[in-house]
């Protein structure tokens, strides 16, 4: 009889003891990252394992995205708690009332995307998109861009024809001949540009700054040392792509599958991006980004952006 109490006190306490395991797993904090292809922090800062290191209790979860609104619509929808993307995506989340707010951002990569034509189109200027076919990502930076050009061009929106299609089958558009030109940021332009397919009609140097932008959750909008935790290990991780650049991209060519030149490109013309708080100067262009989009009337509303700011501003 005292060895069935045994059996049944030792079944018991194991029972206690999984219980508790699995309490202690459910209540475990969770992080869930979303990220690019061209989110070259992100990708390295998931290859160093850095924020695992720092963040030893909680359970961090990294998910790619083919563009930055399919990433916020994730952000939105609570499926992630963090993610950068470029200038145009949180505007058309904004105006579409979606829950995200601003955290940080690095500095600008001007030359790091463009329109690109093939080497022997017939087009040599902005000025010659007009009635041609662009292709672009919907509500991504490369939108901002073509906007931006077609303005410098005098010519009005109307005046091209824009193909929305998300990078792999822009691209794949652009090899056929069925688009005439493509916006895109890297590491999709320096692909293309390795391979002597394309041609640069501009880059965004001189139209837009390409600004890259962090964004959280409500909830992780208030959390500030998670957000510095969060920054630093970003920052460290840009440092570290400097000090040995060789590592940094053998593995992002690794995670990006692509050849060592293509990386080498993109690298070399990112120059630094530490991450950090907002500025004064990038609130100023991210409401022009706003701005432009709501007096093309491509998105619903007009916005302030400066309403979706979670953390305190810097001085620029």
């Amino acid at each position: 009889m005292s060895g069935h109490h045994t059996t049944r006190r030792a079944a018991v306490a194991i029972l206690a003891t999984t219980a508790a395991v699995w309490t202690r797993a459910q209540s475990q904090p969770q992080l869930r990252v979303g990220f690019q292809k061209g989110s070259l922090n992100l990708a390295l800062l998931k290859s160093y394992g850095l924020l695992e290191q720092r963040l030893p209790g909680t359970r961090i979860q990294w998910i790619e995205f083919p563009a930055g609104p399919q990433l916020l619509e994730a952000l939105a929808l609570g499926s992630v708690e963090f993610g950068a993307t470029g200038d145009a995506p949180p505007v058309f989340a904004q105006a579409a009332g979606k829950d995200v707010v601003y955290v940080g951002a690095e500095p600008p990569k001007p030359d790091s995307s463009a329109i690109l034509v093939k080497p022997d189109s017939p087009l040599k200027t902005l000025a010659d998109l007009k009635g041609r076919r662009v292709a672009l990502q919907k509500g991504s930076s490369a939108h901002f861009l073509t906007v931006r050009a077609v303005k410098k061009a005098g010519l009005t929106w109307n005046d091209i024809q824009a193909v929305y299609l998300p990078p792999a089958d822009a691209r794949a558009a652009f090899e056929r001949g069925s688009v005439d030109a493509w916006a895109v940021w890297d590491p999709y332009y320096a692909a293309a540009e390795v391979t002597g397919e394309l041609r640069a009609l501009a880059t965004s140097r001189g139209l837009t700054s390409n600004n890259t932008f962090y964004l959280a959750s409500q909830a992780l909008g208030r959390e500030a040392a998670l957000l510095k935790t969060l920054f630093q290990a970003l920052t460290d991780t840009d440092s570290r792509v400097r000090t040995d650049r060789r590592d940094a991209v053998q593995r992002y060519a690794e995670f990006a599958g692509l050849p060592l030149a293509t990386v080498y490109k993109m690298v070399e013309r990112r120059g630094a991006a530490p991450v950090g708080p907002l500025t004064t100067e990038l609130v100023k262009e991210q409401q022009l980004v706003a701005d432009s989009f709501t007096e093309l009337g491509l998105i619903p509303r007009s916005i302030r952006v400066a309403d979706a700011i979670a953390t305190p501003i810097k001085k620029a």
